[in-house]
């Protein structure tokens, strides 16, 4: 039995946690905040309770399997998993809108069909299936294995089947990015603004990101979405309890300032006190910024290794307590088209906050989150630089522009509204600036992967979403499973199983 310090209590770093101790390890976790789940946390006043992370899950087996591994009760015997149909409406602004319902590709392609005209659905159906294909390519070495030491072939394989596209007088040429597979194969302007908005939630830029990040919608559309009763806060709420049920410790308001090194490799953490807890492992759920410097400004991974990513968008969250009972047939998840994509990525490429930018609208249908009937929660979410000021002038428009095309009567409704801005999370969480890290993805020389979970120090390890295979929920949890597999089975580990 091996004494293991974990520090922070994000979910990957508890989905490892609860890993190592039904192993038979000894796993103290050391958090700086008052609780546990890092993004996933909770705002709540007068009765009104708001997620200020992730608001939807998707592909839940990844938590289901960690369930299975660690004890008796499964996933479904904690929280209540609704699916979301439908999966959403989106909404543009020369007027048209759409619905897509939840895991049916005939229903989507139906649906897009009768909004954006006849052969629509058809060409947004035959780009899931070349999506298929890269995810199929993907889904092994980026979710379910340790980083590959070859890590370069990862890097510069495309693994998207872009089609070969040839205009008059132009020469052929294939999309490279996820911007150029809406222009060359999708070509109508929404069905491309559909496309793109998936790489705008996860916080990239379509005009950058490698044609693999084709998996981002595929992903949503073949497997479903999900709504947790109570908010994704009761899904931190039912790992946390795992953890203590397999006897995992938690200390809250224990800050580490140091990694404690000893012949070469991670002997403990120092604590904000000057005390040391020893260890023979330490896993470190923080982002690469965080953990060079608790390592004195050593760099955390090998020069030939995957280069820890610098950037990252952040999330405004706009948080509205409303009055008046929520509609029956209102659909849970609206995602509103900034009127100027172009725009929109221009100014986020530059550091500026977008001037109609796109906005999801979260409206659960959950008596758990209003104080009761005759109210309804709204949670506006919109991509922002990471560091954002946020002026509230800048939420008041906000606010009208969703009241104009999302949520009638929005104004007469409102009883108060809470703004969370990058500041807010990057207090809660510790990130820099509040960034929130996207999941790995092939292609691009390497620039969108993170780095491996196993350090240059001999037992340290990185868990979370700056660490492999990235961000996104499916993603934190596989990043413990895979943490606790090199820590458990040893560096010739290379894959959940």
């Amino acid at each position: 039995m091996a004494r293991i310090v974990v520090i922070g209590a994000g979910l990957g770093a508890m989905a490892a946690a609860a890993r190592l101790a039904i192993a038979g390890h000894r796993v103290v976790v050391h958090e700086r905040g008052a609780t546990y789940g890092g993004a996933l946390g909770e705002y709540a006043r007068d009765g009104f309770r708001f997620d200020t992370g992730p608001g939807l899950l998707t592909l839940p087996a990844v938590y289901r399997d960690l369930f299975v591994k660690t004890g008796r009760a499964e996933l479904e015997d904690r929280v209540v998993l609704e699916q979301v149909d439908p999966a959403a409406r989106h909404v543009f602004a020369d007027g048209t809108e759409f619905a897509l319902p939840n895991a049916s590709r005939g229903g989507v392609a139906q649906a897009l069909d009768a909004a954006l005209g006849a052969g629509t659905g058809a060409r947004w159906t035959d780009f899931l299936g070349r999506a298929r294909e890269a995810w199929d390519r993907t889904r092994r070495p980026l979710l379910e294995e340790t980083q590959w030491p070859n890590w370069q072939i990862i890097a510069a394989r495309e693994p998207y089947p872009a089609l070969p596209v040839r205009r008059l007088l132009r020469r052929e040429r294939r999309a490279t990015t996820l911007a150029e597979v809406g222009e060359l194969e999708l070509r109508e302007p929404r069905l491309r603004a559909l496309l793109e908005s998936y790489a705008l939630a996860a916080g990239l830029d379509a005009e950058r990101v490698p044609a693999s990040a084709a998996v981002l919608p595929f992903i949503e559309h073949t497997f479903g979405v999900w709504a947790v009763r109570g908010g994704l806060r009761a899904l931190a709420d039912a790992v946390h309890a795992r953890c203590v049920e397999r006897r995992v410790e938690f200390v809250f308001g224990s800050e580490v300032t140091r990694i404690v090194e000893k012949d070469g490799r991670a002997a403990g953490a120092e604590l904000a006190d000057g005390s040391v807890v020893e260890a023979e492992h330490v896993v470190a759920g923080v982002a690469p910024a965080v953990l060079a410097r608790l390592l004195g400004g050593t760099a955390p991974w090998p020069a030939d290794g995957v280069p820890p990513r610098t950037e990252g968008a952040a999330r405004l969250l706009v948080l509205l307590a409303l009055r008046g009972e929520r509609r029956e047939g209102t659909v849970v998840r609206t995602v509103l088209h900034s009127p100027d994509a172009a725009a929109e990525r221009a100014a986020l490429a530059a550091g500026r906050l977008p001037d109609r930018p796109t906005v999801t609208v979260l409206r659960p249908d959950d008596p758990d989150r209003v104080p009761g009937a005759g109210h309804e929660a709204v949670t506006l979410t919109v991509t922002v630089p990471a560091g954002a000021e946020v002026p509230e002038g800048y939420v008041a428009e906000l606010i009208d522009r969703v009241g104009a095309a999302v949520v009638p009567e929005l104004r007469a409704r409102l009883l108060w509204h809470e703004t969370l801005t990058p500041a807010a999370a990057e207090e809660a969480t510790g990130t820099p600036g509040g960034a929130v890290p996207a999941p790995a993805l092939a292609a691009g020389g390497g620039r969108w992967l993170h780095p491996a979970n196993s350090t240059a120090l001999p037992g340290l390890h990185a868990v979370g979403g700056w660490s492999h295979p990235g961000g996104g929920l499916p993603h934190a949890g596989m990043s413990g499973a895979l943490v606790a597999g090199l820590i458990v089975e040893g560096a010739g580990f290379t894959g959940s199983t």
